[in-house]
């Protein structure tokens, strides 16, 4: 009705000087490549069901984040726990992606209630959860109420939490029981997850870099933005490998810039942050 042919109308408009004939290319490439169907089976959890790059994306970066994270400073992420907070695009794509690398689902908590599989869940079961959902509400057999799922999900024991359910929920006696019950790394799935007021760094957020390995918000869950300025560039290839590439190097970029310079395991948001803020001065 206002006469945009993509919501990213506007960034294109301002950011590139370009001829209408390449404006109109470059809008092109954003409307096809944003609600592309994933069809290619090593990036989609089911061919029946269709999933557009949009719905895909971030969670899939989310999970990237931790693997690349285990490439650089080291272990084998095959085997790996992990708790998820949210079963929604971006959590259940953030579970999908995870077990195909060999990660292990103990636990899952959204708004409407949880699971917990002390033995983990393999790909095939996270795959059936994430198509069983109702709408983007977690729904499998033995569903616990939100509130039981809370008491008892932080004590589980993981190596990898993933929060993508929402701002500001995650506590810090949360990240303290699952600190306590082997935790190594939290990839954000959602912007500023830690219960703080502050946007950028809070209590909560410095209590878990400084004791765990945190990828920010503004890396691990770049995927959406990553594919918009992607399909601005001049003739991409609009291929479901090539988008998810591109989000997958360009997370591996940045964590690698931030190892070059922080080898340990601890502080890597506040090393990624300054980097970030370095970048932009």
């Amino acid at each position: 009705s206002y006469g945009l042919w993509h919501p990213q109308e506007g960034i294109v408009n301002g950011h590139f000087t370009s001829s209408d004939h390449l404006k109109i290319k470059t809008l092109g490439q954003l409307r096809a490549g944003v609600s592309k169907i994933v069809e290619d089976i090593h990036f989609t959890p089911s061919l029946q069901k269709k999933y557009a790059m949009a719905d895909l994306i971030t969670g899939y970066g989310v999970a990237m984040a931790v693997v690349h994270y285990y490439s650089l400073w080291g272990g084998d992420i095959r085997n790996k726990r992990a708790i998820i907070q949210g079963w929604g695009n971006v959590g259940a794509a953030a579970g999908f992606y995870l077990a195909k690398a060999g990660v292990k689902l103990v636990g899952i908590i959204d708004g409407h209630g949880g699971v917990i599989n002390a033995q983990g869940y393999d790909e095939q079961e996270v795959v059936e959860l994430m198509l069983n959902r109702d709408g983007h509400s977690l729904r499998a057999p033995g569903l616990l109420s939100f509130t039981e799922a809370q008491e008892s999900i932080w004590d589980t024991g993981a190596e990898i939490f993933i929060p993508a359910a929402g701002s500001r929920l995650v506590k810090k006696s949360q990240i303290e029981r699952l600190i306590k019950h082997g935790l190594e790394i939290i990839s954000n799935g959602a912007n500023v997850p830690f219960d703080d007021e502050e946007i950028f760094f809070g209590p909560t957020l410095n209590y878990a870099d400084d004791h765990v390995s945190v990828i920010p918000d503004f890396i691990a869950n770049c995927g959406m933005a990553r594919v918009f300025a992607y399909l601005m560039q001049d003739d991409v290839e609009l291929t479901d490998e090539a988008i998810f590439a591109d989000t997958s190097n360009t997370i591996y970029a940045a964590l690698e810039k931030v190892h070059e310079v922080n080898h340990a395991k601890t502080g890597i948001t506040k090393k990624a942050l300054e980097l970030s803020i370095g970048q932009l001065v």
